[in-house]
């Protein structure tokens, strides 16, 4: 049975989430930067009015992804010592998973701007399909069947046993 008090489980849920989305907010950043930069780069005037429409899905995308993202951090300092974590732990759990939403739509579209500029556009589109399939096998379908499946039997082989309300709040 864990020690563990509901405000110290709040406290590590806001860290564990915050750690995750630091490695989420580089990515998304670098992909924001060069979506950027794209437009002023030679060759840009090459590309078709499709390119430019997916450009503009990734850009947008991109954009909404990286708010999402960042905002637990505005979020937290707007509740700063006002004894409000549970709260924020759930509205950033939110924020991170629509921020990952629009994190897949920036990467596909990109991956199909990318490939529709260099490539035949029918294989373009099978690349950016099986992109999409890639990230949400990895980022949605493995996970959630873990979830579904996860018993005890496991958490004692990894030697992590866990009391059911505190991996409740995980």
């Amino acid at each position: 049975m864990s020690t563990e008090t509901d405000r110290q489980r709040w406290q590590r849920n806001f860290a564990d989430l915050l750690q995750e989305l630091r490695v989420a907010q580089t990515g998304v950043q670098i992909l924001f930067a060069f979506l950027l930069t794209l437009p002023f780069s030679s060759g840009f005037d090459k590309t078709t009015t499709f390119q430019k429409e997916v450009y503009v899905v990734a850009l947008l995308a991109a954009a909404a992804a990286t708010a999402l993202i960042i905002s637990p951090v505005a979020f937290h300092r707007a509740l700063f010592r006002q004894g409000r974590k549970p709260e924020l732990v759930r509205y950033a759990h939110r924020m991170a998973t629509g921020g990952l939403t629009f994190m897949l739509v920036a990467m596909v579209s990109s991956v199909l701007l990318v490939t529709d500029f260099v490539l035949p556009r029918p294989l373009a589109f099978v690349l950016s399909a099986v992109t999409a399939v890639w990230f949400l096998t990895f980022w949605a379908a493995l996970p959630f069947a873990r979830r579904t499946r996860w018993t005890d039997d496991e958490d004692a082989e990894e030697g992590e046993a866990k009391d059911p309300e505190v991996a409740a709040g995980d």
